[in-house]
């Protein structure tokens, strides 16, 4: 069984899993009230929690993904089509295969509202809030987001991509942690989801130990006049749902 570990709390609480495949990690995290975190969550936490937290230190799969599109080229999405099968793309990655993906997965992938092509570059986060990537990525926190980049010595993000094959394929995106070297990038290159890498989840605070709302007891009051109802539900219930219903009242006078 997968072991979700919370580093993260406040009003917005976020967990990992490392040491299982992606479907595995999934599953858990969903399993305790938990969401797979976008990059603009990541990047949220991270300035948060501060360059030296566990989050801003390691690298983990948020729920973008990149779609490699024959004679179209490559696009960083917000509809993964591995979200929806994470099973299926684990399994084809185990098996050492790409996660082929079908023309309904291709239009829902690259709806204009929710993708960006992208290429090989690296792009400087003094460019952060005022480059489309970027602002695509992590939203209102783009400019934020780089500028804790650079107070934290990096100076770009460099993209790691696959390349095109004669079909269109999936992989899971990967927020590279803050590296030494002064980069801090895009990762859809491995096709690793068979491997115990690291799944991030986020969560509202109020989800845990969320209680079932309190039941007030009913009051003589009430039952009194549930009493005096029974003689309007006859016309409309059956003699034995009758008697339930006054079965019921009964235990209400206990």
């Amino acid at each position: 069984m997968a072991q979700v570990t919370q580093d993260v709390k406040g009003k917005i609480e976020s967990a990992y899993v490392k040491d299982a495949p992606f479907d595995e990690a999934k599953k858990a995290l969903e399993k305790d009230g938990y969401k797979i975190i976008s990059l603009e969550e990541n990047a949220q936490l991270r300035i948060q929690e501060g360059k030296n937290a566990y989050i801003s230190q390691n690298g983990n799969y948020t729920r973008e993904g990149v779609v490699y599109i024959p004679k179209k080229g490559i696009f960083l999405t917000k509809n993964s089509p591995i979200m929806k099968n994470a099973e299926k793309a684990t399994q084809c990655h185990r098996n050492g295969n790409e996660f082929y993906i079908n023309k309904e997965q291709i239009e829902k992938a690259l709806d204009k509202k929710y993708s960006v092509k992208i290429d090989n570059r690296s792009i400087p986060v003094s460019e952060f809030g005022n480059e489309e990537i970027t602002d695509f990525a992590f939203g209102k926190t783009a400019k934020e987001y780089g500028q804790f980049l650079k107070d934290a010595g990096i100076k770009e993000i460099p993209f790691y991509l696959a390349s095109l094959e004669d079909k269109p394929f999936a992989r899971q995106l990967w927020l590279c942690g803050l590296d030494s070297d002064g980069r801090s990038g895009f990762d859809g290159y491995d096709r690793s989801l068979n491997y115990d890498g690291r799944v991030r989840g986020v969560r509202d605070a109020s989800a845990e130990g969320a209680k079932p709302q309190k039941i007030l007891p009913y009051t003589m009051k009430d039952v009194r006049i549930a009493e005096k109802e029974i003689g309007k539900l006859s016309k409309i219930l059956q003699p034995e749902q009758i008697a339930n219903v006054k079965g019921l009242i009964e235990k209400l006078k206990q």
